[in-house]
Order: C-alpha cells, then structure tokens, then sequence
C-alpha cells in the first residue's frame, strides 16, 4: 500500500478524470515483471494505492545488505535485469497505449523470495499518445534521467544494470570514480 503525499492529493483531486483514467489502465496491467495494482482509495484527507506485496524490498536495499547481495549470484542478477527488460519491453510496446515509467531505479525495482523483478512505482509514469514522444516536465530519481523521451527508460535501465552488475548504487560508483581520478584509492570491491 503506498499512502499518496498532500501534493499528490491535491493533484488529484484538481485532476480526477485523469487520475482515475490513468490508474485504471495501469490496473489493467497483467505482466508477470510489474507489480500488480489492486485498487485505490481517494479521499481528501488521505489516497492510498493498493499493490501486491513483494517479500524481498527493493533492489537497492537487497544490494545495500552484504548477506542478501552475496544471495543475489550472478544467474540471479542476470534474471533480474531480464525481468526489468520484459517490464520496460511490454509497457513501451505491448500494452494497449504506450506507458514511459520515467523513474526506473534501484528503489522502483522490488525482488520476490525467488529474486524475481517486479518493477513498481508508476507514479511519475505517462501514458503516451501515439502523436508525441516526450514532455517538458522533469520527472524521475536523480542519476537515472534523461529528461521526457521514452528513451528515458532506457537510460535508466543502463544505470540500473551497472548497479546490478557493479553491486553499488549509481551515486557510489561516481563517488569512486571521481576519487580514482583525482588519483585516490578508495577501494572498489565489496
């Protein structure tokens, strides 16, 4: 269940119609890689969204936690960066309108008991009319973005799959990277 912030709120309810379109066609989604959602509830004090529970947390975490990484081997990490890719690949090109998530990241990446991916979080995400391909709106984790194309997305993947393979969050390997260029050996394995 994840409890809407008052901007949130306020965005509903100035755009329910939309609001409800948009969580209805995302309720419609049936792909075994996203988090399925349930339902919502709108309120004016307070809206929640109701998705299915996934055991293991985030990416992030799973990555951030040494017992759990060294659980996540190397069959298992390339599952996870499939199960991303079948994700981003129905949601571009198979569901009904074209959705960009436009925060794919680590944090938006939930694992099941068997370290299967179920990408979450479509809050910041867009339906997509068949007539344009991007937006002036910025939306999205910092060092996963490239501003309003669908190829957003796919940035971010790249980022996400770095991540997945280097075991470190983006912001980490660039805290390494500018330390070994500046001639500093911080260390980068686990």
């Amino acid at each position: 269940m994840k409890k809407l912030h008052q901007s949130e709120n306020n965005m509903i309810s100035n755009n329910l119609k939309a609001f409800e379109r948009e969580i209805h066609g995302l309720s419609e989604i049936r792909q075994r890689n996203i988090v399925k959602l349930y339902g919502f509830c709108s309120h004016p004090k307070n809206s929640f969204l109701v998705y299915e529970f996934v055991e293991r947390g985030s990416l992030k975490m799973v990555l951030r936690n040494k017992d759990e990484a060294m659980e996540l081997d190397w069959e298992k990490r390339l599952n996870v960066v499939k199960g991303v890719a079948h994700a981003l690949s129905y949601v571009h090109h198979d569901h009904s309108s074209p959705i960009i998530h436009r925060d794919i990241s680590s944090n938006n990446v939930l694992l099941d008991l068997d370290y299967e991916a179920h990408v979450s979080d479509f809050g910041t995400a867009r339906l997509l009319k068949p007539d344009t391909s991007n937006w002036a709106s910025l939306a999205g984790t910092f060092g996963y973005i490239v501003p309003g194309r669908k190829r957003c997305d796919v940035y971010s993947f790249g980022i996400l799959i770095m991540e997945v393979l280097m075991e470190r969050h983006h912001g980490d390997l660039v805290q390494c990277l500018s330390s070994l260029a500046f001639g500093i050996d911080i260390g980068f394995g686990t």
